[in-house]
């Protein structure tokens, strides 16, 4: 590709970039809009208050990027938690560090490169970006020290910068856990594989942390069967009815005659229905422990009771009696807490074969793209030969913007199929569920997006000169310094691009203007809230950031694009944390361990890469000089992991301990212990896109036992009726009509 299929591809991107930008800060500024450029509640907010005129409504402006650049790491972990800091932090990390290899690399490596044989140069639009890159430099050229200076300076410069992220994170993780008490998550295990008592689960869990938990075990709440949840639904909704509509006798109506013995008039009267007629509706509250699973939520007295309780061994059958912290309560992915445990181990396996499948599978369009990236390079083909000699702008649009475009297309539908897969699995978290296929889509786009574009790229561009299976290895190896070039159209377009439809929100705007004009608002289609989409959009980052490292000195033309690219990302995210996403859970910075990972991952690589370009370039001095920096980075990786890397796997028994010493003085135990035993964790509840139904039916409930206590409370009859419904609520809760935990 030549500089022109570059800049074709640069401007139809810019272009986009600058039309969807110019869209956004019109339509936020829209009211009808706010609920998908502000969140439910920002949305409520905004709505309050004065809004631009309409003149003002009409007209682009900057106000967005002013605001987002003041934004403050303060308000941005007030508002987005500990995960939107890292992975503010994440974005930072990389404009630093790139920022560094920029100034090396384009004033010193890039004249190098240029300059690196004797040749005649053409004009700049019609250059070859192969010059600009490491692979124009001869062998065994003297100017190679050069490209082995910039790669331990930058890779000083990387593992400084990281070892100070890593401190600093940490810190800020330490303190997230102090500062916040309140997660009652901390004092809760769920509890696994529990065996069957003769009687019902949670006779089994009662008996079991009474007798080994005497004195730190405080209730415990079993899990329903998820295909029960109907059943109950179903159940609440006649208990609502009985309630709220009780059969009165034809004899008997409303008078404005007080009664003589309480003094109240016939309209304060509600009838109870006949008992048997009662009783026949409440048959199926009787018994629930058919309904069971085998899984509890476990409540604990202390924080450092239940980490105990969670870390230890409960059985000497590692396969019954499994336990770990459970998430917090609105973290909880109830559909995967009665998964059997002795099953996960197939569901993973399977989750795995799929992914590997589904990773193959993807080399199909990955070969085309290629295919279109060196259409000059297949000339046996007579319709590719006939296009290469006409080489107008038809050719640099389809070689320049249409593989990188039709690339990102094929991903979009890469993060929903990996949620999917990682659904499977069987976490008991939605924070996990995330975390889990984040690393899934960072896999995939690391080797699709890098490993597999550069071995087919390569091996479609000397499609020619390959005589025989010996000669792919080598001339696979020649090819890499070229395949940045492909990588700069690529960040065009799914780097700047997709920050501006992330901006503009354009399916969740379609959704939202299809409720509010085919259902009349009534969020048939689209959510009130969403949660940021780290699956999507850190393995994006981090892709990047790969890309800069293992191209700074081979391709050093792509720098500029990345930093513009980050550049427009810290400001894009800062403002969707701000003002789009709700945060709803926070895994307290487990999305860092991937970033440092990765970061290790692609210093490591770029070392190795160059390593095989010194040693085709036969350049001794530099390949044994390479040698060494590998060994010291893998080693810097492995004091990380030791040093950093457990305070993100368990929590310090020193901070729990004395955050329930501060709580013990402070007699704020006593508040958490009510709350967790007043249905903190409530599995009944759901999210609002998902089963809106129940949360209907629960606030059904309490505005029908609000007033049913109101209208009843001069009647003698108030405390029967009152009695009678809260031993159907119980029975709800606990197929023993106790609280869940307590002895019978």
């Amino acid at each position: 590709m030549n500089i022109s299929g570059l800049l074709t591809s640069a401007g139809i991107n810019i272009g986009v970039c600058t039309v969807l930008t110019s869209l956004y800060s019109v339509l936020r500024k829209q009211p009808s809009n706010l609920k998908v450029y502000f969140g439910q509640r920002l949305a409520q907010v905004q709505s309050k208050g004065h809004g631009p005129s309409f003149f003002e409504r009409l007209v682009p402006s900057p106000s967005w990027i002013i605001k987002a650049w003041q934004t403050s790491e303060e308000d941005l972990f007030a508002v987005g938690g500990l995960d939107a800091a890292v992975f503010s932090r994440v974005v930072i990390f990389s404009m630093r560090i790139l920022s560094v290899a920029a100034v090396i690399c384009i004033f010193l490596v890039l004249p190098v490169n240029y300059f690196g044989q004797s040749m005649h140069h053409k004009k700049i639009q019609l250059e070859s970006l192969e010059v600009f890159t490491i692979g124009n430099v001869i062998e065994r050229s003297r100017w190679m020290w050069v490209h082995c200076l910039a790669l331990y300076v930058i890779t000083f410069c990387a593992c400084a910068l990281l070892y100070i992220e890593n401190k600093s994170i940490t810190k800020m993780r330490l303190a997230y856990i102090t500062g916040s008490p309140q997660n009652l998550g901390r004092f809760t295990v769920l509890v696994r594989a529990i065996p069957w008592s003769g009687k019902s689960y949670s006779d089994s869990v009662t008996q079991f942390f009474t007798k080994y938990y005497p004195s730190s075990y405080l209730s415990h709440q079993i899990v329903y069967l998820p295909g029960t949840v109907r059943k109950l639904v179903h159940d609440a909704e006649k208990m609502y009815n009985i309630l709220k509509a009780p059969r009165i006798s034809k004899h008997c109506g409303p008078s404005i005659a007080r009664c003589g013995l309480c003094g109240v008039t016939g309209k304060s009267f509600r009838f109870l229905p006949d008992r048997s007629a009662a009783s026949e509706e409440k048959q199926d509250f009787d018994d629930f422990s058919k309904m069971e699973c085998p899984a509890a939520l476990v409540f604990f007295r202390t924080r450092y009771a239940a980490h105990v309780a969670a870390q230890t061994l409960q059985s000497t059958n590692p396969m019954l009696w499994v336990t770990e912290m459970a998430p917090e309560p609105a973290d909880v992915f109830w559909a995967n807490l009665c998964v059997p445990y002795r099953l996960l181990w197939v569901r993973r396996l399977g989750s795995l074969i799929a992914s590997i499948a589904f990773l193959i599978f993807f080399l199909v369009p990955v070969s085309v793209v290629q295919g279109l990236v060196h259409l000059d390079k297949l000339k046996h083909f007579s319709f590719v030969r006939k296009l290469s000699e006409q080489r107008n702008w038809i050719f640099d649009l389809v070689t320049g913007y249409l593989p990188s475009a039709m690339l990102t297309l094929f991903i979009f539908c890469v993060p929903p199929i990996m949620m999917v897969f990682s659904a499977i699995e069987g976490p008991v978290a939605r924070s996990c569920r995330k975390k889990s296929a984040s690393i899934k889509v960072l896999y995939f786009l690391i080797w699709n997006v890098f490993f597999a574009n550069i071995l087919s790229g390569s091996v479609l561009q000397r499609f020619d000169r390959i005589s025989s299976l010996k000669d792919i290895p080598l001339q696979l190896a020649k090819g890499i310094p070229s395949m940045a070039v492909f990588f700069m159209t690529y960040i065009l377009t799914s780097g700047w691009t997709s920050l501006a439809l992330e901006l503009m929100q354009p399916i969740s705007l379609l959704l939202h203007w299809l409720d509010k004009c085919l259902f009349r608002g009534k969020h048939v289609l689209s959510c009130e809230s969403q949660t940021f989409p780290y699956q999507t959009e850190l393995p994006r980052v981090l892709l990047f950031g790969l890309l800069g490292f293992t191209s700074s000195i081979t391709a050093p033309l792509l720098l500029p694009f990345l930093l513009v690219y980050f550049f427009f990302a810290h400001l894009v995210y800062r403002n969707q944390f701000m003002n789009v996403y709700v945060t709803k859970y926070d895994t307290g910075g487990l999305y860092w361990p991937i970033a440092h990972t990765a970061v290790i991952v692609s210093l490591m690589l770029m070392q190795v890469i160059l390593l095989g370009v010194f040693g085709l370039k036969k350049s001794a001095v530099a390949s044994s000089f390479t040698i060494p920096l590998i060994i010291c980075t893998f080693l810097f990786h492995l004091y990380c992991r030791q040093r950093f890397l457990p305070v993100f796997k368990r929590n310090v028994a020193r901070v729990i301990m004395d955050m329930d010493e501060q709580d013990e003085h402070s007699e704020k135990f006593e508040e958490y212990h009510e709350q967790l035993q007043s249905a903190a964790y409530c599995q009944f509840k759901s999210d609002n896109c998902e089963n809106g139904t129940l949360e209907v039916i629960n606030e059904r409930l309490r505005s029908s036992y609000c007033s049913f206590k109101s209208t009843t409370l001069e009647s003698p009859l108030a405390l029967q009726q009152e009695q009678s419904y809260n031993s159907g609520h119980d029975r709800l809760q606990d197929p023993e009509d106790t609280k869940p935990g307590n002895a019978p």
